[in-house]
């Protein structure tokens, strides 16, 4: 399958709506979780001239890679099958070209640490692995097919008052749970919401953690 980051094991960490939201209650686990801290650093430049601090994987051995889903200002989101079983996720492709400076490329690493980090959280798209090659950095996570809530709104006109107010605690069980593992999204928008299916009920999910960063003390 090659190098990339992913996780060992899915994390299940559905959070009480009672559970305390502000970092000086967490444990110092909590608070300062980083998936890779002992062999990465958000910071550090590699030698080698790669992003990730690994080597470099050809994504097309392990996934067919279809449809573009989406385009933002520094890569392309496109539909991915894995070929071992046949799953679909998206992946979004940064490319390096316009990876410049060194907060750039800062950003793109813990963007991909916030994504593992709140992985299994609900209402938060699940991340399953990065990858590089000379051109790209690979991030793969879970398909949502329904499209962007601004999509949705836009289409609807309006919503009553009780179908909003279920789009709206989605919303606000995203911001408690990243503040309770000690995260601040800082860029939370109808755009940066997706339906889980094309169904009217479907749940959502927040993506996009490029602004993101993780709450440090004081």
């Amino acid at each position: 399958m090659g190098i990339c980051w992913s996780l060992l094991k899915p994390r299940s960490n559905e959070i009480p709506i009672s559970s305390p939201s502000h970092t000086h209650n967490l444990s110092d686990d909590q608070r300062a979780y980083h998936p890779f801290s002992s062999k990465f650093d958000p910071q550090k430049p590699h030698a080698d001239g790669s992003i990730l601090g690994k080597g470099y994987v050809d994504l097309k051995a392990t996934y067919h890679i279809g449809k573009e889903l989406g385009r933002g200002q520094f890569g392309i989101t496109c539909l991915c099958t894995e070929k071992a079983t046949g799953l679909k996720y998206a992946c979004k492709s940064i490319s390096k070209r316009k990876l410049v400076t060194t907060k750039e490329m800062e950003d793109v690493r813990r963007e991909i640490m916030l994504m593992q980090h709140l992985t299994g959280q609900p209402n938060i798209v699940e991340f399953k692995g990065a990858y590089e090659d000379e051109i790209s950095v690979h991030l793969v996570m879970e398909l949502c097919s329904g499209g962007e809530l601004f999509d949705r709104i836009t289409k609807r006109g309006s919503y009553s008052e009780k179908e909003a107010a279920k789009i709206g605690r989605q919303i606000v069980n995203v911001v408690h749970a990243c503040h309770f593992m000690g995260v601040m999204h800082r860029d939370l928008k109808p755009e940066n919401f997706l339906m889980v299916s094309q169904d009217e009920e479907a749940p959502l999910k927040a993506t996009d953690l490029g602004l993101s960063v993780f709450i440090e003390q004081g």
